[in-house]
């Protein structure tokens, strides 16, 4: 039974401290307590555990952008995460856990903005038949955590251009694009901000669990654990190495010939090549498995490996287009 219950709102907006301090709260959890925390990650698409990076972000973009790619501790799908957006996580033992209890303290908060907010699937909420939170959960040990997003004020356009989202997963909701599923809260309340959300969402924490909360002393916290925690999320085989193995498929018609392109990757390197083309070049063609074989899936690293492989203008051309049409996200 929860005896205690705690707050944390943190000013940090780098993605990769906020979700080692995520992780250091789980780890530091005590019994009978959960903690209530709040944060916002600038100008990053955090992915799941399990997900492939490539396939669900438009990756070269973002960080072309300054944005940052993290990959959290639980399953789920990919979000987008910008200042109009505040992230919450209650992090509870996982006797005590409860979706139920815990989604209804953002049901009462989003409510006592006015708005008229519910469940929906598995693990949305909703207003108006649009999305504007989605949640996920993982388990640890003895403690557990459930978070999730609430869009305030997000560039759901932003979202969009970084997130790539299956075309056959949009047909099944019946919905023609990511944007015109997914609602920022202002969009029914217009002058809701980020603090008053946070305000609504403590008041409801306290109501929901018939306690006062208070807020968590952070001085407390291992600080040596913090940054070591936050230099693995940060880490590129943490956000991109994590891979599951898969296919990537692409082709094009250019000037020289036709081209189709199968590769598969293993932890975020290249594996085997194939390529089929009408193109003249037929030493070209033949030499590009074996130019590309364990080099990393990412564009530096595959147009180092091209320019070393080929020093001709005629055959670095042809290597322009392809890495343009391989990193065309």
């Amino acid at each position: 039974m929860i005896e205690r219950i705690f707050t944390v709102i943190t000013d940090e907006t780098n993605p990769y401290r906020n979700i080692a301090l995520e992780a250091l709260l789980l780890e530091c959890l005590e019994r009978d307590t959960c903690i209530l925390y709040l944060w916002q990650n600038r100008h990053t698409v955090v992915i799941g555990r399990n997900q492939n990076a490539w396939k669900e972000c438009r990756v070269e973009d973002l960080e072309a952008s300054g944005g940052f790619l993290a990959r959290r501790l639980s399953g789920g799908g990919a979000v987008y995460h910008d200042l109009g957006n505040l992230n919450f996580t209650f992090l509870i033992p996982k006797d005590d856990y409860d979706t139920e209890k815990q989604s209804t303290v953002i049901l009462r908060a989003v409510q006592a903005a006015g708005i008229d907010a519910y469940k929906s699937g598995r693990n949305d909420i909703e207003t108006g038949g649009r999305k504007f939170s989605g949640n996920a959960f993982y388990f640890s040990g003895n403690n557990a955590y459930h978070h999730g997003t609430l869009l305030v004020s997000a560039d759901l356009n932003a979202a969009s251009q970084y997130l790539t989202v299956h075309t056959d997963k949009i047909k099944a909701k019946g919905i023609e694009s990511v944007r015109k599923r997914m609602i920022n809260l202002t969009e029914c309340s217009p002058n809701l901000t980020i603090p008053a959300l946070q305000h609504y969402l403590t008041a409801a924490f306290d109501e929901v669990y018939r306690l006062e909360g208070r807020p968590l002393d952070k001085s407390l916290l291992d600080r040596e654990r913090l940054s070591a925690l936050e230099a693995k999320f940060a880490d590129p085989e943490w956000k991109y190495g994590k891979n599951p193995p898969f296919q990537f498929e692409t082709g094009a018609r250019f000037a020289w010939g036709d081209i189709d392109i199968l590769i598969d990757a293993s932890e975020n390197r290249i594996a085997k090549s194939r390529f089929f083309s009408d193109a003249m070049d037929e030493a070209f063609i033949l030499a590009l498995p074996s130019a590309l074989a364990g080099v990393s899936f990412t564009r530096p690293a595959v147009q180092a490996a091209l320019t070393t492989a080929f020093t001709s203008p005629r055959q670095r051309a042809y290597c322009d287009d392809i890495i343009g049409l391989i990193f065309r996200y």
